[in-house]
């Protein structure tokens, strides 16, 4: 289960977390620049490894986005506190993954059938959100003053919550399949 290099790889990112955290905290952000590129390296390659190799688990498939999770709630919250994110985009966000959340543990406790399967517009918003916060750690360092558009953040928070509402779709068509 853990043995694989992927889902080593998955832990590693777990473990760089703290650190990420410490340097957003403290305002390193050439560092923390540094640790959210090897972070992001390792989620790259440990989907990439695992399909290659044909190393995919069920633990990896749980993990993977319990770590991006993990990552993606720490920096908005502290990006958010330290007013580098508009705090409402970080309400959205939680919002979407508590919801999100909330559905499987409903689904499961329903269905007796735990099934984690991110969508195509999950995996958008993910990616978009990622991309948002290189973005603010790159202009960090190169010009505090600089700042990332409010047209960015909307869209952002537009993909984020259509990704949402179709977990949600998705949740609903589950519930009704295994209520018939």
């Amino acid at each position: 289960m853990i043995r694989n290099l992927p889902n080593i790889l998955t832990l590693a990112r777990i473990l760089l977390l703290p650190f990420f955290a410490v340097t957003l905290i403290y305002r390193e952000f050439k560092i923390a620049l540094l640790v959210f590129i090897l972070a992001s390296v390792t989620d790259l390659l440990d989907g990439l490894i695992a399909r290659v190799k044909k190393q995919v688990t069920y633990f990896g498939r749980i993990l993977d986005p319990i770590a991006d999770k993990f990552f993606l709630v720490t920096s908005f919250v502290l990006m958010s506190a330290y007013g580098l994110m508009p705090k409402w985009l970080t309400i959205i966000v939680i919002s979407k993954d508590v919801i999100v959340l909330t559905g499987c543990v409903i689904l499961y406790l329903a269905t007796h059938n735990l099934r984690v399967e991110p969508s195509f517009m999950g995996k958008v918003a993910s990616a978009c959100q990622f991309i948002l916060i290189g973005s603010i750690l790159l202009m960090c360092n190169i010009d505090e003053m600089l700042r990332i558009p409010l047209s960015v953040f909307i869209l952002v928070a537009i993909v984020t919550t259509i990704a949402g509402l179709h977990y949600v779709y998705k949740g609903l068509k589950i519930a009704n399949v295994e209520n018939n």
